[in-house]
């Protein structure tokens, strides 16, 4: 069966799309056959593109995320996706409550994946400046090669 994950994150404009494209890039380096997605808990940027400075640092990293638009989850993710992923914990705990009883995914945080960071919540950089799109894109790189690995095997 084809592995496949869901990021999400609470707007689906920042993080997540910025895991999306880090694991769709792993994922192409690697040869491996993974379906690959990101959306929000929440709704109101439902249709919009990434923030730009999203785009920005993913363009800097080789990584084209403009074409990806917001969406907000929906019950039938976790049924469709092997792992839907949350980039922190507020989020992680309201995917707990929209799953419903026959939800087959595996729900983490996405620093999970990464040795010695379990636990941790992805830096959230809305309010910040385009450093902080750095460190969000660094976390979010070491996590989708961990977890490409993971699935590898």
């Amino acid at each position: 069966m084809t592995s496949s994950v869901l990021f999400v994150c609470l707007g689906n404009i920042c993080r997540s799309p910025l895991a999306e494209g880090a694991l769709r890039a792993e994922a192409a380096e690697l040869g491996l056959d993974l379906i690959v997605d990101s959306a929000g808990t929440g709704n109101w940027h439902a249709g919009e593109p990434p923030d730009r400075r999203a785009q920005a640092v993913a363009r800097r990293h080789g990584v084209d995320i403009s074409g990806l638009r917001a969406r907000q989850v929906r019950p039938e993710d976790f049924r469709r996706f092997t792992h839907v992923i949350a980039l922190d914990h507020d989020n992680l705990a309201n995917l707990r409550k929209l799953a419903p009883a026959d939800g087959s995914a595996e729900l983490s945080l996405l620093l999970d994946h990464v040795e010695g960071r379990e636990g941790q919540a992805v830096a959230d950089p809305w309010f910040g400046d385009d450093a902080g799109f750095e460190v969000t894109w660094a976390e979010v790189s070491a996590a989708a090669r961990a977890l490409a690995a993971r699935l590898r095997r």
